[in-house]
């Protein structure tokens, strides 16, 4: 079993619809979407979800009404501003952040905490492999926990010899950090722009407390000579294998609004070429057959 985790320093590199592609032309694959705060893998694999399930990722207090005494202490102590006073003390949940500061400093204990639930996560089927996703409630926090709780399913499900494809967060944030938790390969998907060797900077830097083996995207490679023989040379300075490089390809924007994979909408297009050169350049390095 490996994991090809493919990240970005930033959002909007076309790090999902690489993956898209990639989920097409991998064989006996596991598919993960870990970016649950803006899961969108779906909208190219159009999955089948076959099992959902509940995800309890904190905890809410509750005020007993009966037990109150309106000595008002819950609401002293609270330091977000998520207890309310009208006929009665009330939490609003969208505020509470399950610190239990109140339920310890309510003198008649008319306060508990219990689970809450955050989202949900789904084991889905597609033409491409079994697909793992989730879903994170509106103003719900992402700790990474939904992430790892995705990756776990999805280990479940795959058998020795499997490769497991993970879209993963764009950032750094601790949903990154968990996408990486027990990967072996990162795709890191960057840009010609002026922050393109910061974003990507950034990311390598997170992947150097792994002991995870990154590979180089530059996506849009064309739209700045400039900017793109910046990153290929910081690339060749610090010993970053680019084993692909994408141009901008209107065919690429049309598959995404039909919410097709480039390399299914249109196999003989730029970008789907480079896309396919670049996986098998990708099978190579991770020693992987499909």
């Amino acid at each position: 079993m490996r994991e090809l985790v493919v990240l970005s320093g930033k959002g909007g590199t076309g790090k999902t619809s690489i993956t898209g592609s990639l989920a097409v032309l991998a064989n006996n694959t596991v598919l993960v979407d870990c970016d649950v705060d803006a899961a969108n893998l779906h909208l190219l694999l159009s999955p089948k979800i076959e099992e959902t399930f509940d995800f309890y990722g904190g905890i809410k207090a509750m005020i007993d009404t009966d037990a109150c005494i309106n000595c008002d202490r819950c609401r002293e102590v609270c330091q977000y501003g998520a207890i309310n006073k009208n006929e009665y003390y009330e939490v609003n949940e969208m505020g509470c952040e399950g610190c239990k500061v109140c339920f310890y400093e309510c003198p008649v204990d008319a306060i508990s905490v219990h689970d809450h639930l955050t989202g949900e996560y789904y084991k889905s089927s597609t033409k491409y492999g079994p697909m793992v996703h989730a879903e994170i409630g509106v103003a719900e926090g992402n700790s990474g926990k939904l992430v790892a709780e995705v990756k776990e399913v999805a280990r479940s499900i795959t058998a020795e010899g499997q490769l497991i494809l993970i879209d993963g967060p764009p950032g750094i944030a601790c949903p990154v950090i968990s996408s990486l938790s027990g990967a072996d390969y990162a795709l890191l998907v960057t840009e010609p722009t002026v922050s393109g060797i910061h974003d990507l900077e950034r990311v390598l830097e997170l992947i150097k407390q792994f002991n995870v083996k990154p590979m180089i995207c530059i996506n849009k490679a064309d739209i700045s000579e400039i900017q793109k023989n910046r990153i290929v040379k910081y690339c060749k300075d610090n010993n970053l294998d680019i084993v692909g490089q994408i141009n901008y390809d209107e065919a690429f924007i049309e598959a995404l609004k039909q919410g097709e994979p480039i390399v299914n909408y249109d196999a003989e297009s730029s970008s789907s070429v480079e896309i396919k050169e670049m996986w098998k350049r990708i099978l190579e390095r991770i020693d992987y057959s499909n």
